[in-house]
């Protein structure tokens, strides 16, 4: 079986009924892998694929709520960001200005200026639930597979939450 939208075309499921799509988004001076994915095609409605197209369509917009998101929680000495931002500095130590793309003074503001967004996975069966829709992921260093923070998004773009991903 298959599903057809206006913004992905059509989307084939495998045998096991999964929908998988994926695709390189640029945006500003980024490429962001975006993927779509659903563990039933049965489970995903077009209402789903709409808001999927459009966090795509807004993805620009979007970082900018994510890293303003990601601003109010260091604020709190036990956020996960407030603790990422303090591993970055532990580990580039003297080394950290010559990563970041832009210096105010403020490490942690810094910080989240120069992180990469370095993708994008929509979870097209949680339209509308409790759970994640998509999952935004940022490093300060794109080599760095282990060192990022995950932004988990509602359907409607809304951050639910923020984390490491250790």
């Amino acid at each position: 079986m298959a599903i057809e939208h206006d913004y992905f075309g059509v989307l084939s499921s495998g045998p096991d009924g999964a929908i998988f799509w994926t695709e390189r988004v640029e945006f500003g001076d980024q490429s962001v892998t975006v993927d779509l994915t659903a563990p039933d095609q049965d489970d995903v409605s077009a209402a789903a694929l709409d808001a999927a197209a459009a966090l795509i369509g807004s993805i620009e917009g979007l970082d900018d709520v994510v890293r303003r998101a990601m601003l109010t929680e260091v604020d709190d000495r036990t956020s996960e960001v407030t603790e990422y931002v303090l591993q970055q500095q532990e580990a580039y130590g003297d080394e950290l200005e010559d990563i970041l793309v832009d210096i105010s003074g403020d490490a942690a503001v810094d910080i989240i200026r120069s992180l990469r967004l370095s993708s994008m996975t929509i979870l097209a069966d949680e339209h509308g639930g409790s759970e994640p829709f998509a999952v935004l992921e940022y490093a300060l260093d794109a080599d760095a597979t282990d060192d990022v923070l995950l932004v988990n998004l509602g359907s409607d773009g809304a951050v639910m939450s923020v984390m490491s991903a250790d």
